[in-house]
């Protein structure tokens, strides 16, 4: 991994305006760094701005506030041709493996188009690469011919990566790139991407509610609850000690097997706050049960708890915590 990440994210930050006067505070200050050759697993419930969060970073939609660094390049500030150059080497696999494929077109001119419109590639040449992508993907060079409704939905999303893949990028965004499917189809989009992922050298952002993807397929697992990154550790120690009450409960969400250690059982009261009007103090005050009247005034920071992780929380999950609280 590299000492300097591919991407930094500063203070970002995207606000919606709702009905009437409400903005919807999507994504709130966050502050994030992908390294080079990592997959770096980004998790929470439903609503949380995963998926808004990873689009804004690649400007997909446009922050309201804050920094996106690619290296030396800040992409806040790219327009025009200069941001169209620079997304050649930042794509994203959507969610949805069908509303994201123009219907009308052929699949090999799908896959063609970022290359031709990115890299200036030639059309013959870019046919011959996609044929060769078609074929990595496994559907073969004759789904070029066919158009999306004529394939399932794991045959889409095949669609899906291989056009990600066709400028050939630097930095993927995999926006719950497996949810939509079937379980069968699904391990088989896990196991194409953690392929890539070694053949290719990709770095990717992969946006999931699915604890058990990913542990199978990232580095580093980051956090998210009311648009805030709560906390960032390397996987083995995530799913091993989690250091932030809300991560403790999402993993004792998840079924272990017989040979694993025993969770306690712990359920989350309540739902998510209102993003249009969150909660002073800890986002997370109102859910925890470790909550104390600190947590309900002052807004924990995002700070280091141990080398290669961070936690917001004024009082941090630690082992002999754990224990007594049993």
């Amino acid at each position: 991994m590299s000492p300097e990440p591919l991407l930094r994210v500063e203070g970002l930050r995207v606000e919606f305006t709702g009905s009437g006067v409400r903005r919807i505070r999507a994504v709130r200050d966050v502050d994030l760094d992908v390294y080079e050759g990592e997959t770096l697993g980004l998790v929470g419930e439903s609503g949380c701005g995963k998926s808004t969060l990873g689009k804004a970073m690649l400007r997909v939609i446009e922050p309201s506030a804050g920094s996106i660094r690619y290296g030396d390049t800040d992409l806040t500030g790219l327009r025009g041709g200069a941001l169209r150059r620079t997304r050649a080497d930042l794509q994203m696999i959507f969610q949805d493996p069908f509303g994201s494929l123009n219907p009308r077109r052929r699949v090999a001119d799908i896959v063609a188009e970022p290359m031709i419109r990115a890299r200036g590639v030639k059309p013959a040449a870019a046919r011959a690469a996609v044929d060769e992508l078609l074929d990595l993907v496994g559907l073969g060079r004759e789904a070029g011919e066919r158009r999306p409704h004529e394939f399932s939905g794991g045959q889409r999303q095949r669609i899906g990566i291989a056009r990600a893949l066709a400028p050939a990028p630097r930095f993927v965004v995999a926006d719950e790139a497996v949810s939509a499917l079937d379980v069968s189809i699904q391990a088989q989009i896990v196991n194409l991407l953690a392929d890539l992922i070694r053949d290719r050298g990709l770095t990717m952002l992969f946006v999931s509610h699915d604890l058990g993807v990913v542990r199978h397929i990232a580095d580093r697992v980051a956090v998210m609850y009311l648009g805030q990154i709560i906390e960032i550790a390397d996987r083995d120690s995530f799913f091993a000690t989690p250091a932030h009450p809300y991560s403790e409960a999402l993993l004792a969400s998840v079924p272990t097997l017989n040979r694993e250690p025993a969770r306690e059982r712990i359920v989350l009261e309540g739902e998510l706050p209102d993003p249009a009007d969150p909660p002073a103090g800890c986002a997370y005050h109102t859910r925890c049960r470790y909550a104390v009247d600190r947590c309900r005034t002052d807004l924990p920071a995002l700070r280091p708890l141990t080398v290669g992780r961070s936690v917001r929380c004024h009082l941090p999950l630690l082992p002999s915590r754990k224990a007594d609280s049993l």
